[in-house]
């Protein structure tokens, strides 16, 4: 069954009057599992990880119709991800009432310097014995100006806790270039969130899962062969599960 961003990129590509065509126009067919030409297909080594965390993407406009968009990483990996395209002047009912669902905790991602410090966090806040919520990371999915702007413009996440991250590491996603180095890309914004939840091996997984798309997409971009035993896809490998699930094979 096609995921979420998968199922928004069909009724945003409903929506189009013309064709979306990717950086460098058409380059022949694409798989629809994973957007890559089929000679550089990624479905094979898609992840299967338990993850308790949930992910809820708000999407600018175009973002699911990128091949290069990392959303979809992160749908491949945890089964409860959520996705909605974001508009400035209506909000899709079903993303209130998953932000109202008593079964998620949701925290809106987002760089606290630009943030009022009452709503700022650092960390997961700490359950109730009796509390079984579980975290939902809603991520403004988008380019960092038109995250500024869904960010200011989007009163229906105002009343969320704003989960600031701190990561030390140095982006290193080559498929879009980033004006600042420590801007990560949307699956790496994940992978941070749930180390955050406890979730070390998902997010080993997702960062893998992205090294070896990215080398994938550049390969097929440069017109080279996918090089299916390099330092990326062994990682992959190795973090199957011993029952066999995680990266796939």
């Amino acid at each position: 069954m096609p995921h979420a961003v998968s199922r928004l990129r069909t009724a945003r590509l409903a929506r189009s009057s013309k064709p979306f065509l990717a950086r460098g126009g058409p380059r022949g067919e694409r798989c629809a599992g994973c957007r890559l030409l089929p000679s550089h297909c990624l479905c094979a080594l898609r992840p299967l990880v338990p993850v308790r965390a949930g992910v809820c993407l708000i999407m600018a406009d175009i973002e699911p119709l990128k091949p290069s968009n990392t959303g979809w990483l992160i749908a491949d990996v945890v089964a409860d991800t959520f996705a909605f395209g974001w508009a400035r002047t209506e909000v899709d009912p079903a993303l209130l009432a998953l932000l109202a669902d008593p079964q998620w905790q949701p925290y809106l991602v987002f760089p606290g310097e630009f943030v009022a410090d009452g709503r700022v966090v650092s960390q997961l806040q700490a359950a109730h014995p009796h509390d079984g919520r579980r975290p939902l990371f809603v991520l403004l999915d988008a380019t960092w100006p038109e995250a500024r702007k869904m960010f200011r413009k989007s009163p229906y996440l105002d009343h969320l806790p704003v989960l600031s991250l701190q990561g030390e590491q140095l982006s290193r996603y080559r498929l879009r270039r980033a004006k600042r180095a420590d801007h990560f890309c949307t699956s790496e914004v994940a992978g941070l969130c749930l180390e955050l939840a406890g979730e070390p091996h998902a997010a080993q997984t997702l960062e893998a899962y992205l090294d070896v798309f990215t080398g994938h997409y550049l390969n097929a971009r440069q017109q080279l062969p996918v090089e299916n035993d390099d330092a990326a896809h062994q990682r992959l490998r190795s973090l199957r599960l011993p029952d066999g699930s995680g990266a796939g094979a």
